[in-house]
This record gives C-alpha cells, structure tokens and sequence, in this order.
C-alpha cells in the first residue's frame, strides 16, 4: 500500500491542528498551510473532505477556519486517510468466492491473502491517533522511533 499525496497531506494538516488545539478559535487554512508548507488550494480542498467526513468543523468569515471535530486521542490515522482515499485496502482484487472470483488456479488463495493484508494495514494505521503524534512531535529526545 502507497499512502497517496492527499492522505500525508490531510495527515500533516490535522497533525498541525492537533499541535495547536490549546490555541482559542479556529486556525485558517492560510496558517495551516504555512505552518505545513502546503499549498493552500489543494489544501482547502483535502479539509473539505475531512468536513465531509466528520474529522475537522469549520466556521466561515474573519476568524474562521478549522477546528478538530473530536479529541486527537480518537482520530486515527486510518480515518484520516481513508478520509480522503476512500477505504484501506492492498487492492481491488475482488473478495474470495464471490462474483466467480475463484475461476483460477490458485487465486482464491491469493485473493483471501490480499484480503488479510489489507486489514492488517487497516488495524495498524487505525493503532496511531492525532495525540500519539502529537507525542512524538513534542518529545525532546531527539530522533523518534518507527512506528510499529
């Protein structure tokens, strides 16, 4: 699995929000973009849908922006990338024994393998949340671990 330019993108925006949630009011796109080096247009753009998909709230007009919808502990990075590239998976290969994805030698057994890989990295990325990152930016000793 790649995590698409979108999925680091909205990862980097609600991680930024995460690190500023003691800030009063809601933080503008133009500052998100600043603070994360990305460009502003796609980055309203992936805020959008991380609105659409219950992630961020957002308030309209001088001194609007963005504010985390729910507390960093309860958003992980798995919503957060599922957020903007639809569900986790290895592929779409099509799920053993159904619409006669069977009719090959030895692809049932592939099939039921991608399956079991795809929600290993579903559980994985679902295992780290905004304020497990939110940790790791802050810690002081110097180079962070892998996660895993």
């Amino acid at each position: 699995m790649k995590v698409s330019t979108r999925g680091d993108y909205a990862s980097r925006a609600l991680l930024s929000l995460a690190l500023r949630s003691d800030d009063p009011g809601p933080t503008s796109v133009r500052d998100i973009a600043e603070r994360t080096g990305l460009p502003q247009p796609y980055l309203e753009q992936i805020l959008l849908a991380l609105k659409g998909a219950g992630l961020v709230h957002s308030k309209r007009g001088v001194g609007g922006g963005y504010v985390l919808a729910r507390p960093a502990g309860e958003i992980t990075l798995g919503a957060i990338v599922s957020a903007v590239d639809g569900p986790i998976a290895l592929g779409d290969f099509g799920a053993p024994h159904e619409n006669g994805a069977c009719d090959h030698e030895g692809q049932c057994v592939l099939l039921a393998v991608w399956a079991e890989v795809g929600a290993h990295m579903r559980r994985h990325l679902d295992s780290f949340t905004l304020a497990d990152m939110v940790a790791r930016a802050r810690d002081t000793s110097g180079a962070l671990e892998p996660l895993g």
